[in-house]
Parts: C-alpha cells; structure tokens; sequence
C-alpha cells in the first residue's frame, strides 16, 4: 500500500436467528463479525480456494455453511464426502488467512421484544469492540460488509459503529463476491452448533455431519476459537 495510505478496517458481519418471537428450538440471536486488516494479503490463499472451487464444478460459488450441514439449496444432491470437503475448505481457509472475529449472543427469551433485542445487541457489541479499543483506533477507517438481510440489523450495525468511530462506511454485498463474508456464515454455523450442544438441541444431522459433539468440539470448535479478539 502506498505510503500515507488510509489504514483500513474490513469487517464482514453474519447472523443467525431474527427479530421474530422467541422459539425455544433456536434461544439465541447470533452475530459473527470477521476483522481483515486490508493491509494483510490473502490473495495466495483465495486464489488456491478458487481454484479447487473450480474443480469441484462450484466456480465463482457462495458457500452456505448452514445448507451444506442440512444437505439443502444448492446441495441437495451431494453426498456427505463431498458436503464435508466443502465446508472443510472453508473452515481451512480461515485458519490460514491473517483474520480476527468476535461473536456475540442474545437470549432472546430475556428480551421483552424486537426493540429490546436491538438494545441488547447493540450493547454487547460496543462491549466486544471496547475491550480491543487501542486496535480498533490504530485505523482510519472501518468497512462494515454486510449482506442487508435483516434491515434491524443493519440499523443496529450502523448506529453502533457510527457511534464510536468517526469514519464508519456501511457497504451491502453480494455473498459470492466476498469470501470473508462466507467465513462470518462459517463461523456463524460453529457458534450455533455450540450453542445446540449446550442447550441439548444438537440433531441427528449434526452428529452425522460433524460426528459427534466431541468431535465437533475437538476438531472445529476448538481450532477457530483461536482466532477469537
């Protein structure tokens, strides 16, 4: 980058759950924000993903960690061998790409109701940025990426971020377009599949998919959570 070049912030952020009425089946509201320092490269690294994305008849493709677990959308049709390296190449691009995340959780069985839930949200993500508030300030600016797939969201990304940096851009993408944002959708599906584990709500798909809540722990849960602020 050239030299008195802005310093730059790439933040892709992902959920699960909604603003709806809470639903025992799904008791938390979960978000997943992926920091890029846009300094640090990843083009060896995305290029290689390509490239076997390619080779699997999948070019140009946005992974849904979600679907591939529940053998839906777009996958329907493969076998679990297939699902697995998918989701498996994913999961190993983010352990070796320069990236931090946080996530936050909601009980929305403590939350009144959707303007509730927005206060909590907001609340728990200005706590998450403040305890790294030197590296968060260490940027001149901060790019928010996000897919507007909940417009709630969005309005609580946008006031939060706003409210405490003073160049904040809030941009909408397309998720094929952005690999990161794929990530925040990994990491999203891992935070949820905990939090099934320890609400006694991991399925039967679950277990076959991930073989089991040990495993998962052991061989996903256990490896991103290194890349935790």
């Amino acid at each position: 980058m050239p030299k008195g070049s802005p310093k730059i912030l790439s933040c892709f952020v992902d959920e699960a759950g909604d603003f709806g009425k809470y639903d025992p089946h799904c008791p938390y509201y979960i978000i997943s924000v992926v920091l890029h320092d846009q300094d640090d490269s990843i083009e060896p690294q995305l290029q290689g993903m390509e490239q076997y994305l390619t080779d699997l008849g999948f070019p140009h493709h946005a992974l849904h960690t979600g679907p591939l677990v529940r053998r839906e959308s777009d996958y329907i049709n493969m076998q679990m061998e297939d699902r697995k390296k998918m989701f498996n190449l994913l999961f190993n691009f983010a352990r070796k790409i320069p990236i931090h995340y946080f996530s936050v959780k909601v009980r929305k069985s403590e939350c009144k109701d959707a303007d509730d839930l927005d206060a909590k949200l907001t609340k728990a993500i200005k706590k998450e940025v403040l305890k790294e508030e030197e590296y968060w300030n260490s940027f001149d600016k901060i790019i928010i990426y996000y897919d507007n797939g909940q417009k709630a969201l969005k309005r609580v990304l946008n006031i939060t971020f706003n409210s405490l940096f003073r160049d904040v851009e809030l941009r909408k993408v397309q998720p094929a377009d952005y690999r990161l944002f794929q990530v925040a959708d990994l990491i999203c599906t891992l935070e949820l599949t905990l939090s099934k584990i320890e609400h006694g709500l991991f399925t039967k798909t679950d277990y076959e998919f991930f073989h089991g809540s040990h495993e998962f722990k052991k061989e996903y849960w256990r490896k991103i959570e290194k890349l935790k602020m």
